[in-house]
């Protein structure tokens, strides 16, 4: 069988996937989720033409030779607007975000009046000047938010601007994490001889919240049949089961085996990447399967590669949309096999804002210590030819 390549693996695995129900929660829960609707203005900001700056209202007719001495007949503060009308030879002291008055066009800043008793004397000032006008932030009705879009502390700030009380919101998509393999033990256990921590789903589950996602962890099933079909049964309500180890096909690895009895259509169980090669993926009725390797660093890349994709098409992330970055290479690179490279990086920054980055020492699928140092992948395509210091190479940002 021909190993499927990283392009069609990953049109499969996001094949006929949609975006999630919608439900509806405050402010204060919603940073970090996607807008399931677009978010139309309630009100009308600034509500009143406002003043930009302390000083006086006055009118531009009155300013015509300066100075000019005005008669002060009040004051329009924030909260409490001056409620007559600014008429010929008077003025208003007004202040910042204060409606302006009837009447009035222009403000004298503080520094260029002078107050005596009941009149003002303006030294210097300007027809339309600091005032902010009606709607010149947005209009009600106006939509500024679009379906798609992640809310962060800006797109929260404009929300409750906007006077929204609750967000309509993509449900999270449920990823239900599932162990396997009788070498494997919980963190914190004493290990015996030949077993290993469990440290994968740890760093999957972090990746799924990162990405909006909810991880759910099922625990960690032995070599045999029924404990697989057990624990992944309890987690037959997730959206995605996300399986790591037993995804080659070696004798002992029994995940396709063991969930075949259980609905599962296998869709495919190699592809043209490394790390990752034995990446299995099929479906079980509604849910999506995709079984990782069991080394850390193949797990966690296939993770990225695959996984982040198929939850944006479920959440209808529209950021997800924009074309992956580029970077410099600060070393030369060799020619590339026939399989996707996904290389570890770190990178720099130059003055002028170019990101420089250099594959680490090591490529190994199991170190873990050096995939923390790493902050990007290198993506290279099969057989692409040696790359020169200085070209540019795409990349995966992992931070």
């Amino acid at each position: 069988m021909a190993l499927l390549s990283v392009a069609e693996a990953l049109a499969r695995v996001t094949e006929g996937l949609e975006p999630l129900e919608k439900e509806r929660v405050p402010p204060e829960q919603a940073r970090g989720r996607i807008l399931a609707k677009d978010l139309a203005a309630r009100l009308t900001q600034p509500p009143f033409d406002a003043s930009a700056m302390d000083g006086y209202a006055i009118r531009a007719a009155d300013i015509a030779k300066l100075p000019a001495r005005l008669k002060l007949i009040g004051e329009s503060t924030a909260g409490a607007g001056f409620k007559g009308r600014v008429s010929s030879g008077q003025t208003v002291r007004i202040f910042t975000g204060a409606p302006v008055p009837k009447g009035a066009d222009t403000i004298a800043i503080q520094e260029d009046a002078d107050l005596k008793g009941d009149v003002v004397t303006i030294k210097d000032a300007a027809p339309n000047r600091h005032i902010r006008p009606r709607g010149q932030d947005f209009k009600k009705g106006e939509k500024l938010l679009k379906a798609g879009r992640r809310l962060g502390p800006r797109e929260l700030m404009l929300a409750a601007a906007m006077n929204h009380a609750e967000l309509p919101v993509r449900r999270k998509p449920k990823v239900a994490i599932l162990a396997t393999g009788d070498e494997v033990v919980p963190v914190g256990s004493k290990l015996a001889a030949d077993q290993i921590v469990s440290s994968v789903p740890y760093g999957l589950a972090a990746l799924i919240e990162a990405h909006g996602g909810e991880a759910m962890s099922l625990g960690i099933a032995k070599d045999e049949l029924e404990s697989i079909v057990m624990l992944a049964r309890a987690g037959s309500g997730a959206d995605i089961l996300l399986t790591v180890g037993g995804a080659s096909v070696g004798e002992r690895d029994l995940v396709a085996s063991a969930l075949k009895a259980e609905g599962l259509k296998l869709d495919f169980w190699k592809i043209a990447m490394r790390p990752g090669k034995p990446l299995l993926f099929g479906r079980m009725g509604t849910q999506r399967l995709l079984g990782l390797p069991g080394n850390p660093v193949s797990a966690m890349v296939c993770a990225e590669v695959f996984l982040v994709p198929m939850m944006n098409r479920l959440l209808g992330l529209t950021e997800a949309l924009r074309p992956e970055p580029e970077a410099v290479l600060g070393e030369a690179l060799e020619a590339n096999g026939p399989r996707q490279h996904n290389i570890r990086a770190i990178s720099a920054w130059r003055e002028d804002g170019t990101r420089v980055v250099r594959p680490l020492p090591s490529q190994d699928s199991s170190l873990v210590a050096a995939l923390a140092k790493a902050d990007c992948l290198i993506v290279r395509a099969p057989d692409a030819a040696a790359a020169p210091t200085g070209s540019r190479v795409r990349i995966v940002p992992l931070d």
